[in-house]
């Protein structure tokens, strides 16, 4: 692997280590206060502290560069303050009921974030950090459409089950309107689409 490096240490290495280190620090309070409520927002904030740490420590200029870094802005900006709010509103988020009173389960599901924001951020990361620039050509173009089409996809999805919730007679049942109509999860849907976007705009500078 030729890449950016703060001394020995390559810098995509040195994202990866910080992406769980931040999970490690934050699931100390989340353990001790029982709480998950910011969970989703770490996440997003590891996203983007992670592609900003990589953009500075490269010295990334190129037009490849930074527009991988503002598509990975853009969609942790939106979806973590959606998901704050919406465990916000609910009080909490029932996936972890169970989950955070055992110490061992809590800090594995705090870890896999970790692990998490490492591959679906290693493609845009690699591309930051790679000695090989190229200009923007019909990869860049064609991954920031399938990105478009992603994170329109997600954020729909998102508003529609916001509204579908909001409504007491919806209490109990599960959303099957909209896009929800013709896609079990479609949010999870965009979420793939999009990253498989952004993977795109990285390929021609992967090694």
């Amino acid at each position: 692997y030729r890449g950016a490096a703060v001394g020995a240490m390559p810098v995509f290495a040195l994202v990866v280590v910080y992406a769980f280190v931040v999970q490690w620090i934050a699931f100390v309070p989340s353990y001790l206060q029982q709480t998950e409520r910011y969970y989703d927002l770490t996440g997003s904030f590891t996203y983007i502290s992670g592609i900003v740490i990589a953009v500075v420590l490269s010295g990334a200029t190129d037009a490849r560069s930074i527009m991988l870094l503002v598509l990975v802005l853009v969609w942790a900006g939106r979806l973590g303050p959606f998901l704050f709010r919406r465990v916000r509103r609910a009080g909490k988020d029932d996936r972890f009921d169970d989950i955070k009173r055992s110490f061992s389960r809590l800090l594995m599901t705090w870890t896999l974030q970790g692990l998490w924001v490492s591959l679906t951020l290693g493609a845009a990361l690699a591309a930051v950090t790679s000695a090989e620039t190229k200009g923007l050509g019909v990869f860049a173009y064609v991954g920031l459409a399938i990105w478009v089409i992603g994170f329109a996809l997600e954020a729909i999805a998102d508003l529609q089950k916001s509204r579908f919730r909001a409504d007491p007679a919806n209490k109990g049942s599960f959303i099957s309107s909209g896009l929800w109509s013709i896609s079990r999860h479609p949010n999870y849907l965009g979420e793939i689409t999009l990253w498989v976007g952004i993977a795109i705009v990285a390929l021609p500078v992967l090694q």
